[in-house]
Formats: C-alpha cells, sequence, structure tokens
C-alpha cells in the first residue's frame, strides 16, 4: 500500500488547477485519489466555480478517470443555496449566473426573478454578464436588496489560460451601487469549509485541503486548522513570494506527488 505525503484522515481537493484544468486530467491525479480511497481515506472535492451542477462536476470527474458520487462535490452555489435558506428562506433574488446556479436556488425554495423587485442580488461568475444584469442589480440595490455572492477568484484557469471570474461581477456591482457584498460563501469563507468537513466527517485537524490558489485554498485551510497543500499545476507560480509568507504545510508540483515514492 502506498504512504502519502500527509496522515490525516480527510482529503479536500480544488478542482480546476488541482485535479484537471479543463477538459484535462492533470497527471497523476486519478492514481493519487484511487490510492487514497483504497487506503481508507475520506475524499470530496471542492469547486467555487458555479457553472456547473454537482452531477456535472461528478460526472466529468467520473469521464476523466476519477469516479465520484454528486454527494462528494461541494460547490460554491450549493453552499450559497444551503446558507442563504439560513438568512431569508424563500426569497426572491435577483441573480448574475448562469443556469446552475439558479437551478440550485430555485431547488432550495428561492424565487429567482428577472427583475429587480427582489431582496437579494446572487453574484456569481457569470460569462453571460452584461450592462442590462448591471443596471437591474443597481436597481435592486436601490430599492432596498443585498449582496451575497458565491465566490471570490479573480480569475478562473482553463486548458487556454485565465479567463475573468466572479471577482470582476462583484467589483462591478459595489463600484456601480455603492454597496458592499455581505457575505462570500466559496472559498476561503468557513462557510464552505464547514459544510466540507461535515461531509468529511472528520475534525478540521484530522483533514487535508489541496489546492492550487494560495488566497483561496491555502489561506481557508491555514484559518480552518487544516494541513494544506499547495500545488503549482494551476494559478501559483513556484516563484510567488506568498508561498513563504503562507506557508503551506506542503508545496508540490501536482497532486501525483502526494504519493511518498
Amino acid at each position: 500500500m502506498p504512504s502519502f505525503r500527509l496522515p490525516q484522515r480527510g482529503w479536500l481537493f480544488d478542482l480546476d488547477g488541482t485535479v484537471y484544468r479543463g477538459d484535462v486530467l492533470i497527471p497523476g491525479a486519478a492514481a493519487t485519489i484511487a490510492a487514497l480511497r483504497a487506503a481508507g481515506r475520506r475524499v470530496a472535492f471542492l469547486s467555487n466555480k458555479p457553472l456547473q451542477t454537482r452531477g456535472d462536476y461528478a460526472a466529468k470527474l467520473t469521464r476523466l478517470g476519477i469516479p465520484t458520487s454528486a454527494d462528494e462535490v461541494i460547490s460554491s452555489s450549493l453552499v450559497l443555496a444551503r446558507h442563504l435558506r439560513t438568512l431569508d428562506p424563500g426569497a426572491p433574488v435577483f441573480v448574475i449566473g448562469e443556469p446552475p446556479l439558479i437551478t440550485e436556488l430555485q431547488t432550495h425554495g428561492f424565487e429567482v426573478r428577472t427583475h429587480h423587485h427582489v431582496r437579494w442580488v446572487v453574484i456569481a461568475f457569470d460569462r453571460t454578464f452584461d450592462y442590462a444584469k448591471l443596471n437591474t442589480a443597481l436597481q435592486a440595490v436601490r430599492a432596498g436588496a443585498r449582496l451575497i455572492a458565491t465566490n471570490p477568484d479573480r480569475t478562473c484557469p482553463t486548458e487556454d489560460g485565465e479567463i475573468p471570474d466572479c471577482a470582476g461581477m462583484i467589483a462591478a456591482v459595489e463600484a456601480v451601487t455603492g454597496a458592499t457584498v455581505e457575505v462570500i460563501v466559496g472559498k476561503p469563507s468557513p462557510i464552505i469549509l464547514e459544510t466540507a468537513l461535515d461531509r468529511l466527517a472528520v475534525p478540521a485537524a484530522d483533514a487535508v485541503m489541496v489546492g492550487d490558489r494560495i488566497e483561496t485554498d491555502i489561506v481557508m485551510g491555514k484559518r480552518g486548522g487544516l494541513a494544506t497543500v499547495l500545488v503549482l499545476s494551476g494559478i501559483t507560480r513556484a516563484d510567488d513570494p506568498r508561498i513563504a509568507e503562507v506557508a503551506p504545510d506542503a508545496v508540490v508540483r501536482s497532486i501525483g506527488e502526494l504519493m511518498e515514492p
């Protein structure tokens, strides 16, 4: 049986830039995750990207060679819907986001509207973001709506390079409305971490966060008391000065190096 760099029972993996990039699996990802599962470790996947349903993520991982169920995926869409339900169940919302997020909100009992007579504006990574959506958000805030968002990422890694992410939408809405997003539920928020640890059924001290972003994956893990592994297969480069500042427990080229040689 292979040994691993860290002994913890629970393993949380970021997806984009860590397990795959676009539709290309990171070398060693399938073998590493299979070995962890075979050794009795508990595995779950976290994604800040709200562009797919949990079922979509699970199907993609399975297609790429990592058999996965939807219950093993924790998405920012799921966490936002659950958290907003604790704040204002069934509230009317306007969504800057794509259909998978809208579906998740509707599944959790929210009324998704296309006009500004709402109690919340939900801001997410939205490749169809435009002036009309920005104006509706402005009018909603003017009428008293509050702001909540899925994730703080500035860019999203793809096989063709980085593309703008949710931070751009947040900045635009905050700039024109003068309002501030009250809650961002995705990494590095403790809200998504709590959901993930509940899924693993292990305490933070017995869990590892593996990801490619210092400001989300590693910072969340460090703040939450998890061991952390930074992979250099995504956004972060080896010469990034923040590595020394944040001090992850391990830095590897890819998750294929999580198994001891």
